[in-house]
């Protein structure tokens, strides 16, 4: 981008304001730090997904008394140990250099996952030591809310929803490069190597949590090495960079009788924890919903559902940068309501119908002939007998259709466009809602809000699912969805940038 394309947008410094060589110097700076946001986002992503597909099929490698409800819980603990650190790393980061939030989260995550990868070696209790890794990698997580404030603070009203827009690029690139890292790991198969010096196994299950914490590595010494406060107005005037050990800092704030409209943030906070919670549903069922319909194995459901979520991601890059042009032709608003319209399509989908039903997981029954008949049993890659199918104790199982390969697929495609236009409009109109106000601990909120929803989507799922079956399932997210929709319509005249609300420009 030349100068001349940016000299609307291009930040002045206090001491030399005239000065095209400062002002370049100082976008530059202003843009690399904006990239390592985008770096944090994407590495981030990557470290929630590269063991997303593995959790199951782990879980019950490592304790067998484990079920799908607790799966349910197990997905839920990122999203728990994530709602409760965004709004802490928020207020940290409107009071002190978001370095050191982000520093600190990155080294818990990091540790977490580390903790993750040993879960297997305690004697009893394995499943908590499991859930109690996937918190703190969550509480890590927390950082999304530093970033997310950060990027809206650090670009200009016109800026905003492109930025936001290649933030969720970032992250959907975690979301394809995740699973396809575990997907190629999972050749390694499920007893790899041991490392006796340090008692640990290296196998599909172990060595992605340790990949995700070398990345955390990498993302601690970029923020250490390359991240500078910057914060500019609206109209993208630098403010200045911040020095948050002077006692002259100066800290943008709202001008007197020019309030938020609480309103349009708590339905913000709604529709971003609807779209967080359709997601999380979405995740979490993909691989025992699959495991059930489609009778494959533990490592088959990792490989192929690990090649799917890679096609999602590979989609919404795609949807992103349509996004963007969208966005600019029609607004923000009707994109997000096109994106909760698809979305809703893409569930709908997912119902159950005809005269197909699933293959009856292999059980302990007395009648060994029945037992015969509805089994399909397969020999796993390390000898032992892997029931495959839908488990005989889901009552559903017997009476609900199955779900077609060719209806699961059409779903992913649809909520891989429907999603991440949801998700990228919903919080680029919520920071332009916010205004010039610091936005760490509102960012905090938004994050918490769709870590709430992650939290009670995947036990939500995981219960309805066992107990009901997938019919149910789907059918409640569906009128989750109709919901959303009518609450956005109602409240779409207020979802509106701050400066529009309050005359400065024109929308």
């Amino acid at each position: 981008m030349s100068h001349l394309d940016t000299e609307d947008t291009t930040p002045l410094l206090r001491d030399d304001a005239s000065s095209d060589d400062s002002q370049d110097g100082d976008y530059r700076s202003r843009w690399r730090s904006i990239r390592v946001m985008y770096f944090t986002m994407f590495l981030s992503s990557v470290g929630f997904t590269i063991v997303i597909t593995s959790l199951w099929p782990y879980l019950q490698k490592i304790d067998d008394s484990a079920n799908a409800s607790f799966l349910g819980w197990m997905v839920a603990a990122y999203s728990l140990g994530q709602m409760v650190a965004s709004p802490i790393f928020g207020l940290w980061s409107n009071h002190r250099p978001r370095r050191e939030p982000l520093v600190c989260s990155i080294f818990i995550n990091l540790a977490a996952n580390v903790y993750y990868a040993y879960a297997y070696l305690p004697k009893t209790n394995n499943k908590y030591h499991m859930l109690l890794s996937r918190a703190f990698v969550g509480f890590g997580a927390g950082n999304v809310a530093v970033v997310r404030s950060y990027v809206a603070g650090a670009t200009s009203l016109k800026e905003r929803t492109g930025a936001m827009a290649n933030m969720s690029a970032c992250q959907a690139l975690g979301f394809i490069l995740g699973p396809a890292l575990q997907a190629c790991l999972s050749f390694i198969g499920e007893q790899g190597a041991t490392l006796k010096i340090i008692d640990l196994q290296l196998n599909m299950y172990t060595t992605p949590a340790l990949l995700a914490a070398a990345f955390g590595l990498v993302n601690i010494l970029l923020v250490l090495l390359v991240l500078k406060e910057h914060c500019v107005d609206e109209d993208g005037r630098h403010i200045r960079a911040i020095n948050y050990t002077s006692e002259d800092r100066v800290d943008v704030v709202e001008e007197a009788g020019e309030s938020i409209d609480q309103v349009a943030v708590l339905t913000s906070n709604i529709l971003f924890f609807t779209v967080m919670f359709i997601f999380a549903v979405f995740e979490t069922i993909a691989t025992p919903l699959s495991m059930d319909m489609f009778a494959w194995t533990r490592k088959e459901a990792v490989l192929y559902n690990g090649i799917i979520m890679c096609g999602i991601g590979f989609e919404s890059i795609l949807v992103f940068l349509a996004v963007k042009a969208a966005a600019q032709r029609f607004g923000d608003r009707p994109v997000l309501l096109a994106g909760f319209g698809i979305v809703f399509c893409g569930f709908i989908i997912l119902l159950p119908w005809g005269n197909h039903y699933p293959k009856i997981q292999w059980a302990d029954l007395k009648n060994n002939s029945l037992a015969s008949q509805t089994a399909d049993i397969t020999v796993a890659a390390n000898g032992t007998l892997e029931p495959t199918g839908c488990p005989y104790e889901q009552t559903w199982c017997q009476y609900t259709p199955a779900i077609y390969l060719a209806q699961y697929i059409s779903s992913d495609i649809l909520i891989g466009v429907g999603y991440p236009a949801c998700n990228v409009m919903s919080y680029t109109l919520y920071s332009k809602i916010l205004g010039p106000k610091p936005q760490g601990v509102y960012m905090g909120w938004l994050t918490a809000s769709g870590s709430g929803a992650r939290t009670l989507g995947p036990v939500f799922v995981s219960h309805v699912y066992t107990i009901l079956g997938p019919r149910w399932a789907f059918s409640l997210i569906c009128g989750m969805v109709v919901l959303a929709i009518i609450l956005l319509s109602s409240a779409y005249h207020r979802l509106v940038a701050f400066s529009v609300r309050h005359g400065r420009i024109v929308e």
